[in-house]
């Protein structure tokens, strides 16, 4: 079994993708306007408007509701990743050191969902992520 990606629903795709395009710097592959794919060497981050969910099973997931799942993103700086956040980014925590290694910054996105961009900075931590 290999994992592939991660979607998310939402009521306003072009927003969203817009928001991940900007703070990743990944151009999103479209499929249409209801659906689009932000595409690393390691993972892809799906995003589909809220018509697609009626395609697998009407109203098993709906936007903007998320409470527990937090997407993340390996960055090379994460400093310089929250320099580069858009002006009215909801900065959860502004980048500080974890107690297992990571540098981490918090935010929200657009429809409310967690996101964690960190840099490992300790050897160990660096070690788990191959850098």
């Amino acid at each position: 079994m290999d994992f592939i990606s991660t979607r998310i629903i939402t009521a306003d795709v072009a927003r969203l993708v817009g928001f991940y395009e900007h703070v990743t710097g990944v151009r999103a592959a479209w499929a249409n306007e209801e659906f689009a794919e932000l595409r690393t060497a390691t993972g892809t981050l799906a995003i589909g408007g809220v018509p697609t969910v009626a395609l697998f099973a009407p109203g098993s997931a709906r936007p903007a509701e998320n409470r527990s799942v937090i997407v993340e993103f390996l960055v090379d700086d994460v400093d310089a990743t929250f320099k580069g956040l858009p002006e009215d980014a909801d900065v959860v925590n502004e980048p500080k050191t974890m107690p297992w290694g990571n540098r981490s910054l918090l935010v929200r996105d657009p429809d409310g969902n967690l996101v964690n961009f960190f840099t490992p900075v300790t050897d160990a931590a660096r070690q788990r992520f191959g850098r």
